[in-house]
């Protein structure tokens, strides 16, 4: 981990365990930070908490305003924070279950949101069961017991209901209809990647790692290749093409 990532996660921490103090019971890194795929200018830093039980909305306020980026600056694009329930994090549901989120960054736009029922349907609601699988798997522990005992995954059923839905999210997004290279659909090429490797492999990996294991034996492997590429300075895919690539992964999800 870079010396700057390390040293704001450090002073994160600190700051969490001012404001909630004993009911701050685990924190730990996730994305990219736990797949160990950070990139820099590029990647957030992704961070969950645990407290004991809900905090009340003044400490939620007095969190915002110590970990907001015009407080504690992010050395990355921004910070991704979630704050679970111990025992949400532990019982592996499908629903959102967050106490409150924060993102925050020199070049994210600003939000924090205090109750799951406020956080807009068209932006994904299923962002946080699958984020807490992945922590299970693969989190950082920087305060409290390990990821694989604090955090759970759904049931594999509506593990793979979220899944589509995540690749249904993805097809919806507005993309220019052209064979010009289209900015993101890099993303949602490896995002499907990623998809298929958890469905099929039960591993979570990177986005790049999960299309490198998905190219070895797929017909789209040049498409894949070009995503890849396009996380380092290359063009990406064009819309029409990673829709096409998107829309085969998901009839391989709804065929069974």
């Amino acid at each position: 981990m870079r010396d700057d990532v390390r040293g704001y996660l450090a002073e994160l921490v600190r700051r969490a365990r001012d404001v909630l103090g004993a009911d701050l019971v685990g924190a730990y890194a996730a994305g990219s930070l736990g797949l160990g795929a950070y990139q820099p200018g590029r990647s957030d830093v992704d961070v969950a908490l645990l407290v004991d039980g809900p905090p009340a909305g003044a400490a939620k306020g007095a969190l915002v305003d110590r970990l907001r980026h015009e407080s504690l600056p992010c050395p990355a694009r921004g910070l991704e924070l979630v704050v679970y329930r111990r025992d949400v994090a532990a019982a592996g549901l499908p629903e959102p279950g967050f106490e409150f989120e924060l993102n925050t960054g020199a070049t994210m736009p600003f939000r924090a949101t205090y109750d799951p029922a406020d956080r807009p349907a068209a932006d994904g609601r299923f962002w946080y069961a699958l984020d807490r699988s992945i922590l299970r798997q693969s989190g950082l522990t920087l305060l409290g017991r390990s990821a694989a005992d604090a955090f759970a995954d759904p049931a594999p059923a509506a593990l793979r209901a979220l899944l589509v839905d995540a690749l249904r999210w993805w097809l919806a997004l507005p993309t220019p209809p052209g064979d010009e290279p289209a900015p993101g659909a890099e993303d949602a090429v490896l995002g499907a990647c990623r998809a298929l490797v958890r469905s099929r492999d039960g591993v979570w990996l990177a986005k790049a790692d999960a299309g490198r294991r998905v190219a070895a034996d797929d017909p789209d492997a040049a498409l894949i290749h070009r995503a890849i590429a396009a996380r380092r300075g290359g063009p990406p895919p064009s819309g029409p093409e990673a829709r096409a690539f998107q829309r085969r992964v998901l009839a391989r999800f709804t065929a069974g």
